[in-house]
């Protein structure tokens, strides 16, 4: 419309305020009016199409976003606030729109028995028209249903503050109304499965939702209760129980309503039981919703049983279900477990049982009947109890569950905690898959698959877990003194000094076999390497004791001999190299641990050495087998490096310098290669990364004049590359190739940059720092002409050229006064690309970079120096200059276009050297904006903010940390004070 963003948003504060209550009534009033004639006409009459677009208006005023609970109002629009809507709760599945109106609203939606008259109209209808089966899904009966189950998420100061009564008696009040919809639920599916339609069923579960959202589990239950013998939580099991029950019976692959009322009722579950103190525990339910959620697990568990051995039984060679990974049900294995964990000391138990059949089945019929549904049924329970014993951790030691540590206070002996029982017979079970003639016929790659998944979610929580571990009771005295010895129990049984060293030898020989005895199984091989092996390498207790077993010595030789062990793909060659690497940590001291490493990497380091001394080193290189070779080891050295710790560094240090004479005349022989001068970059990216922060100064000098030698030959075999080919495929893989390999030296330049930064070595390395510099400098003459804007598109490629560029300048900024003009523009134009970057981490650091090099140029000049020199000045396509141009151009972003309220520290940083340095064209700037505002209030306004950004709040002309804080809050000012009215919509 060309207005000023503030003018609308004035207009939306005044149409909520004065006018959407009103245009309520309007549309209540309307229905209300017609509503006698629908009801008693037999026939289908105009006035029901008036009542249907009463209701919709109605919804859409409900589906309004509520700001405003008074009718205050401020002289200017804050322009960042509610740009995007948060409600309190929201679900992964279902979609859950909470309604705040605020009290105001309270007359016309609550107190005037609205509510009411809405479920009155909707029932008379149903009844009427019950014999019709399409009445369900006509207008007015949509608009209807879906107006009552927005009125199931009103919460918020709309209802008295009575101690939760007035929102009570309203939630009993719809429940009472939405019942005939879902109840009895027997009679409801089986009239649906009859070819009733389903929508009202739905409606009825969204309801639920929306019930359970804006309350807690406790008040949710208790509703029901006023009218029935049993609380909702009752209700909801028995629903959803017999949602699964259709699963079950009418198992398909298309998407039914049983499913959707299934995802609908799991996350209504998912709210319930999460409590909203955000403490990760279950929430406490009361007996009979323990039991209504035992009953619902029981359910499930024999549902997914079922879809299990179904599976086998269709299965025509491309089954989905077969072919799934184990993240693909991840997120309903999570609402699963939420349910399992409410009746813990009952859904264990039951777990164990549905194991302890199926280990007896396939023990009493191998070599006798086909044991593909009872494998596939272990898959599913393996999956299903992993989730419930143990969290994923994302990065931490995870606790074990809340309800695991209080549930079982009677239990304190510990083979007779229900959780060891379950555990001891799953972890039996994967031994046998030690025997090779159980493993032929039993444990399959898919199963193998979930045996080292649950084993590396399991071993995170229950193996040797540290005692610092402890969970936060909060009952009786009494209640938390058998709850610590419960939790005692459990946690003592696979502890150090128990079973726990016997169960690591038993994983560790699962994972050596695993590795070994499934040659090209991918998935399986990358969950050994990646989850498991690595999981028992994160914490040092583990690792005191993993070192000590022959088992891991069997690993770390195989890893160092088994020619099977060289076929893995290349992550699992890093990771495993990583995982033994990092296992060293647990030797008795520093020396042990650089002969650990030492022992594992010399085979692969003099194998690279006499190779690089071969005399025919060009013709042999080529040979396929001497390029997987090579490949292989520098994806286990680049492993290796990766897991440098100071306890390991002096090894990881010299298995580098050992090799770098080789990398660069292998550098020279794959040229063409471009796979393996990627591996070769990324090794040493990797490589001086973990290292250069630890390099004494003549160390720091050695890998300096490593990595300008490297770059040297980089540059000399590949400039110009992408351009030799005109065919767009050819071009386009290029360009691809050099993406990976520009990323690398990106990184590589980065890591140097760090030394600088953070420095453990014990001398002073000035000298050094200089030839860092240099080392930099002469980098960003090979990579900055190779990155066009084009390859600024790649995500990644983008995210590690702007963290250079701001480290550099941060770090080294003189070193940009010394590129040339032609590197220097290319910079600069790579700047204004990345200010107006989508991505915020992107922008963020193209404001870093601006700020490292506006400062530097206004302390020189201060000092009586030249700064950026001729850099600064204008030139060529820039005449007004480098810091004018991106003063106008970051001026132009905060005041008039699209950006996150998060930049605006940042941008505030960057600002102010910018304003420091032409002050002269920022009061020209500002007075351009002053003189386009015809208003002359907004005029006013407009002079005043810009006046105050560099006046207010005691701001100087230095560039120290308390002027910048006082900066950010005056650009901030400035903001909601103008932008408002500068931006037009």
């Amino acid at each position: 419309m060309g207005l000023p963003r503030e003018f609308h948003e004035q207009c939306r504060t005044s149409l909520e305020l004065n006018y959407l209550k009103t245009f309520y009534f309007w549309a209540r009033d309307a229905a209300l009016s017609v509503t006698n004639k629908i009801i008693e006409s037999d026939a289908v009459i105009p006035e029901v199409k008036v009542c249907t677009a009463a209701l919709r208006l109605m919804l859409q005023i409900l589906n309004w976003e509520f700001r405003h609970d008074t009718n205050s109002t401020k002289a200017s629009i804050n322009v960042f606030s509610a740009v995007v809507r948060h409600d309190n709760a929201s679900s992964k599945r279902s979609e859950c729109v909470l309604v705040q109106p605020g009290p105001a609203w309270c007359d016309v939606l609550i107190s005037s028995g609205h509510v009411g008259w809405l479920l009155g109209l909707y029932a008379a209808l149903r009844q009427k028209f019950s014999c019709k089966g399409y009445w369900l899904d006509c207008p007015i009966a949509v608009s209807a249903r879906k107006l009552i189950v927005q009125f199931c998420s009103l919460t918020g100061s709309i209802f008295a503050s009575d101690n939760g009564k007035m929102q009570e008696n309203h939630m009993l009040q719809l429940l009472s109304g939405i019942l005939q919809w879902i109840d009895p639920p027997d009679v409801v599916s089986k009239a649906i499965e009859e070819g009733k339609c389903e929508s009202e069923m739905l409606d009825g579960c969204r309801a639920l939702l929306s019930i359970a959202t804006v309350t807690t589990h406790f008040v949710f239950d208790q509703l029901l209760k006023a009218i029935r013998p049993f609380g909702t939580l009752t209700l909801l099991s028995t629903l959803m129980c017999e949602v699964v029950k259709v699963l079950m019976t009418n198992n398909t692959d298309e998407e039914t309503w049983s499913w959707e009322a299934r995802d609908i009722l799991l996350d209504t579950w998912t709210i319930l039981l999460v409590p909203m103190d955000g403490s990760g525990g279950n929430a406490l339910l009361p007996p009979e919703g323990k039991h209504a959620a035992a009953n619902i697990f029981a359910m499930i568990v024999e549902s997914e049983l079922k879809v299990a051995s179904a599976s086998v039984a269709n299965d025509d060679g491309d089954s989905d279900y077969l072919q799934a990974s184990i993240s693909a049900m991840d997120e309903r294995l999570s609402s699963y477990a939420l349910i399992a964990r409410a009746a813990i000391d009952i859904t264990i138990p039951l777990l164990t049982r549905h194991f302890s059949e199926r280990f007896v089945r396939l023990d009493q019929g191998r070599g006798i009947i086909d044991p593909t549904e009872t494998l596939e049924e272990l898959y599913s329970l393996l999956l299903i109890t992993g989730h419930v014993l143990a969290d994923e951790g994302d990065g931490e030691t995870p606790l074990v569950p809340t309800a695991i540590q209080t549930d079982f206070v009677d239990i304190v002996e510990a083979e007779k905690h229900p959780v060891v029982v379950l555990s001891a017979s799953i972890i039996r079970f994967a031994e046998q898959s030690m025997d090779p003639e159980v493993r032929a016929t039993v444990f399959s790659p898919r199963l193998m698959e979930a045996v080292i998944w649950f084993l590396a979610r399991w071993s995170h929580t229950y193996l040797m877990p540290l005692e610092e571990s402890k969970c936060h009771l909060s009952h009786g005295y009494d209640h938390q003194h058998q709850s610590i010895h419960s939790r005692k129990a459990l946690l003592s049984f696979f502890g150090e000094h128990n079973q726990g060293q016997i169960v690591l030898n038993i994983i560790v020989r699962i994972s050596t076999m695993t590795l070994m005895s499934y040659p090209g199984e991918k998935d399986l091989q990358g969950l050994t390497c990646h989850h498991l092996l690595h999981t028992l390498v994160r914490r040092k207790n583990i690792c005191h004791k993993l070192v000590s077993l022959d088992s891991w010595r069997d690993l770390a030789n195989a890893f160092i001999n088994e020619k099977v062990l060289f076929l893995l793909s290349s992550a699992n060659q890093r990771s495993l190299a990583q995982t033994l690497v990092l296992s060293a940590s647990g030797l008795r001291n520093s020396e042990a641990s650089n002969q650990y490493v030492r022992g594992l990497m010399v085979h692969m380091t003099t194998y690279l050495v006499e190779l690089s001394n071969k005399k025919n080193l060009k013709s042999v290189a080529q040979q396929p087998d001497i390029i997987m070779s090579v490949s292989c080891f520098l994806e286990r050295l680049r492993g290796a490096a990766s897991a440098a710790e100071p306890r390991t560094q002096r090894a990881v240090y010299e298995m580098g310098i050992s090799v770098m004479n080789p990398v660069l005349l292998l550098l020279e022989v794959y040229k063409h290669e471009s796979a393996v001068i990627y591996l070769l970059l990324k090794f040493i990216v990797d490589w001086v990364d973990g290292q250069i922060s630890y390099l004494e100064a003549q160390e720091t000098a050695s890998v300096i004049d490593f990595c300008m030698r490297l770059l040297q030959l980089y540059s000399s075999h590949n400039i110009g590359k992408i351009s030799i080919s005109l065919s767009s495929t050819l071009l386009s893989e290029a360009k691809t190739e050099k993406y990976k390999d520009l990323r690398a030296l990106l990184q590589l330049l980065s890591s140097l940059c760090s030394k600088d930064l953070v420095d453990f070595s014990s001398d002073s390395i000035e000298v050094e720092g200089t030839n860092i510099s240099q080392v930099v400098y002469f980098g960003l003459h090979i990579v900055t002409p190779l990155i066009s804007l084009e390859l600024l598109k790649y995500p990644k490629l983008c995210h590690d050229y702007f963290s250079l560029l701001s480290h550099i300048l941060e770090v080294y900024p003189e070193t940009f006064a010394q590129l040339n003009s032609d590197a220097f523009a290319h910079i600069v134009g790579t700047l204004d690309f990345g200010l107006h970057h989508q991505d915020l981490e992107v922008v963020n650091m193209c404001l870093g970079a601006l700020k490292a090099l506006a400062s530097y140029h206004y302390r020189k000049m201060c000092a009586g120096k030249t700064g950026l020199g001729s850099h600064a000045a204008g030139h060529g396509n820039f005449p007004e200059g480098i810091f004018s141009r991106f003063l106008r151009s970051l001026l132009q972003l905060l005041l008039f276009e699209d950006y996150s309220p998060d930049l605006v520290s940042a941008a505030a940083d960057a600002l102010l050297p910018l304003i420091l340095c032409e002050q002269g064209v920022y009061q020209r700037l500002g007075n351009e904006l002053i003189e386009r505002q015809a208003n002359p209030m907004l005029k006013s306004r407009l002079a005043n903010a810009l006046h105050s950004l560099t006046s207010s709040n005691h701001l100087s002309s230095t560039l120290d940390r308390v002027n910048y804080q006082r900066f950010r809050k005056n650009l901030n000012s400035l903001l909601i004070e103008v932008r408002g009215f500068l931006r037009t919509m």
